[in-house]
């Protein structure tokens, strides 16, 4: 498996040198409305620093209310999807993760876990959704109740439009599950890629190749019994079908309707089992660590923790 390092839009060389310092060889980057040229410069300098880029995002395309819930705009927004789809294929970049929210990743205000570091917490009481610089406040974060079918149809429309590009360039779409997953949230269903039946659906209708999961097993652990089948399940039925292309590896402390994301070795999931199952299963895609807490440090320190117990869970689970 591809043990990866998430970097910044703004990482600097000193940040390549810790990557290289932990010993993991693949770095995934974000990037805010990132170009070709943007793209081929961060692509020249990770590779000159002796490491591999395993994924390079673009948040203006990564998570897209307008083509979710049909907003003005969706046809320009599916535009710039294949144009980003063209860039990563004329890069030899292979594979990006998609996101299908209405309205944002939920958050409460911050909590604390072990030791008392910072991190998110959801209370469905007191959340309300963020993306893109725009918080989205319930009860109707747009105005008015969506149905299913039209979660459905929109994702249809996208789907169906950008899978063909994917094919044409080489490029595979790895869909991340809704944060939090499996219920309805200021008036916008989470049913398309919120539930395990919900996934199995989706890359029905995308009868693509190119379309697979990025499985964030934080996520599918806030939904707990609503997803369906267990984050463990879950991964074994799509690296069955040959999707499993991405694994996001972190914990939470407990299932909705409240939980506080923490250590990964510290929530309600035994991610040694976890592991376990991505060696018996043989993935070989990119693995992150993912949302980790704030340890005393600076910003390194936490990704430093999470990454060397990554690694040793590995170690522990080939042997």
């Amino acid at each position: 498996m591809k043990i990866s390092m998430q970097l910044r839009p703004d990482f600097t060389d000193e940040d390549l040198t810790f990557a290289r310092q932990l010993g993991v060889d693949y770095v995934s980057v974000s990037t805010t409305g990132g170009t070709y040229d943007l793209f081929a410069t961060v692509k020249a300098r990770v590779e000159a620093a002796g490491l591999r880029l395993a994924n390079i995002g673009n948040s203006h395309v990564h998570n897209m209310p307008e083509v979710t819930l049909n907003l003005p705009g969706r046809d320009e927004k599916i535009g710039q999807y294949k144009e980003y789809l063209r860039s990563l294929g004329r890069l030899g970049i292979d594979y990006t993760t998609y996101a299908h929210m209405g309205n944002g990743i939920w958050s409460s205000a911050r909590e604390t876990t072990r030791g008392d570091a910072s991190a998110r917490h959801v209370d469905l009481d007191t959340a309300h959704g963020y993306w893109g610089g725009e918080e989205f406040v319930p009860p109707l974060t747009h105005g008015r109740r969506y149905s299913e079918d039209e979660l459905w149809d929109n994702y249809t429309y996208f789907i169906r439009q950008v899978a063909p590009v994917a094919e044409e360039v080489g490029v595979r779409i790895g869909m991340h599950p809704d944060d939090p997953p499996a219920i309805e949230l200021g008036g916008v269903p989470r049913c398309v890629l919120g539930t395990y039946d919900g996934y199995v659906r989706a890359l029905e209708i995308a009868d693509s190749p190119n379309v697979g999961v990025c499985l964030c097993m934080g996520t599918w652990l806030e939904g707990g019994d609503l997803m369906g089948r267990s984050v463990d399940d879950a991964a074994r039925a799509f690296a069955g079908l040959g999707k499993l292309w991405k694994v996001h590896f972190r914990n939470v402390s407990a299932p909705l309707p409240t939980f506080t994301e923490t250590f990964v070795d510290d929530g309600y999931a035994d991610m040694r089992t976890l592991m376990r199952t991505l060696v018996a299963v043989d993935f070989d895609g990119i693995l992150i660590a993912d949302h980790v807490p704030q340890m005393v440090g600076d910003g390194r320190t936490a990704w430093a923790y999470s990454l060397g117990y990554i690694k040793a869970l590995r170690d522990m689970a080939v042997s």
